[in-house]
């Protein structure tokens, strides 16, 4: 059913397509603040929405707030707009993107590993899945995108997105900056095919945390997950759009 629902929402929102200027940039600057503020909000960023819109518009900043947290709202803006730039969906994406995302997003907090695969084994805080060793990640990586290119045109939109969500984050090629890249290239995917982008709000953090690790062996709650936040933003869209 929620399916059904987005795809009359899709079809809504597309009698409204070529979207003109203003209203394209000014829809493309409404989800930059609103992707950059949730985005590194799931990752505890301290920058409210309302700071983050100050900083990427007028670039001022907050007395207090850690520097990093501007560093993280600036390079996601960034990586966003690099996003638009992709989206013809007949060139298929590379790795080459994928880092581009990653460089953007942590040029300034770290250059030597922007845009790198990480040296070093990690693993998340409270998940009982071992990440890949930094040795398999090239070819984790190569397979990854080898699937994007073999299921983009296969795949519902939604379902490809999610999915190219879950397969990145679960081999986390970077020493940090995943979550955000892998929401990112989710939403690239979705964008390629005319969808909405899927904003997940710092509130729904937990589930959204628990239907990723329970992705590992059933992603079917994952993916309704991801479903469930397209129809939201699309909801949101048809709002503006009156």
């Amino acid at each position: 059913m929620t399916f059904d629902r987005i795809a009359a929402n899709k079809a809504r929102i597309d009698q409204h397509r070529p979207m003109q200027e203003p209203l394209l940039s000014q829809l493309r600057g409404y989800y930059r603040i609103g992707l950059t503020w949730s985005s590194n909000a799931l990752e505890g960023s301290s920058l409210t929405e309302s700071e983050t819109k100050v900083l990427l518009e007028d670039g001022l900043t907050v007395g207090g707030k850690p520097i990093r947290d501007y560093y993280e709202a600036t390079g996601h803006a960034k990586a966003y707009d690099a996003m638009y730039g992709l989206l013809d969906a007949s060139s298929p994406l590379s790795e080459q993107d994928v880092c581009e995302l990653h460089r953007l997003f942590y040029a300034q907090i770290d250059e030597a590993g922007a845009g790198a695969y990480r040296k070093q084994q990690v693993f998340i805080s409270g998940s009982q899945y071992p990440l890949p060793r930094p040795d398999q990640i090239p070819g984790m990586m190569a397979a990854l995108v080898e699937w994007i290119s073999k299921n983009e045109a296969k795949l519902h939109p939604v379902v490809f997105a999610a999915q190219a969500h879950k397969r990145f984050v679960f081999i986390h090629p970077f020493i940090d900056g995943n979550g955000r890249v892998s929401r990112l290239l989710m939403n690239l995917c979705l964008l390629r095919h005319g969808y909405t982008l899927a904003i997940i709000p710092p509130v729904l953090r937990a589930e959204y945390i628990d239907v990723l690790e329970r992705a590992h062996t059933d992603d079917a709650p994952f993916l309704a997950f991801i479903a469930e936040r397209v129809l939201e933003t699309q909801k949101d869209i048809l709002r503006l759009l009156g």
